[in-house]
């Protein structure tokens, strides 16, 4: 346990480094926030009671699909794998420790987004405000282990890009944040409900914490889980 703090601290301190996590977990969220928070309450006024779930669901998505793994790559495509066995260190390690840093991270990052939303455009507070941490954990950590998987199953940074972005720009699209997802047809609603961001938008509305919105999660953090474990155990 505490060889994991000391990791978990160490890569704290390596990521508030890192222009990559700076980039994806604060600065283009914050930016496309403050950007699009403005365009959508001007010309939809009613998005001020959906704008805080949102832009949350635009940050968590980049900083899982793009943040997180290239990181990964860096660590288990290269040497520094090595390092980690010629000192008795547990693969799992660097895994939990860039997991638990970019887990503060974005924490940090949608904090922030829910402080700011109602004073620069009015948006409405959640309404159950101890449900919607919890579910903002959640759906942070379910993002985190899908991004994880990326991160360690391509070793080749021109492809984790490509295939990042084929993971992120659907989260986005098709999951309501942008528009009502009523809009979409059957297919592409269908394909939307692949993705976390479908659910974990839906988690964060007002009386979304239920049953209902709740089961996708399970199934998607231990099967992610279980395909983590076999790609350390290949590396």
């Amino acid at each position: 346990m505490n060889g994991l703090l000391y990791g978990v601290a160490l890569q704290w301190k390596l990521d508030i480094r890192s222009k990559s996590l700076l980039v994806t977990c604060y600065i283009v969220p914050l930016i496309f926030f403050l950007l699009m928070g403005g365009i959508f309450t001007s010309v939809m006024p009613e998005m001020r009671s959906t704008l805080i779930p949102s832009m949350i669901v635009m940050c968590v998505s980049m900083g899982a699909f793009i943040g997180l793994p290239p990181s990964l790559v860096e660590t288990y495509g290269s040497d520094v794998k090595k390092v980690y066995k010629a000192n008795g260190v547990p693969l799992y390690l660097g895994l939990a420790a860039m997991f638990l840093s970019a887990f503060a991270h974005l924490m940090i990052s949608c904090t922030i987004i829910l402080l700011l939303a109602p004073i620069l455009f009015e948006a409405a507070l959640p309404v159950q405000l101890p449900f919607f941490f919890p579910a903002l954990a959640i759906y942070i950590i379910v993002s985190l282990s899908i991004g994880s998987i990326l991160g360690l199953a391509v070793n080749n940074q021109a492809k984790l890009t490509m295939i990042a972005q084929l993971m992120f720009l659907p989260s986005i699209m098709l999951s309501g944040i942008m528009f009502p997802i009523d809009l979409l047809p059957d297919f592409l609603e269908s394909i939307g409900r692949i993705f976390p961001a479908s659910w974990g938008y839906r988690l964060m509305l007002d009386h979304g914490f239920c049953p209902e919105n709740l089961w996708y999660f399970i199934p998607a953090f231990c099967g992610a889980i279980i395909i983590c474990a076999i790609l350390l155990k290949r590396k």
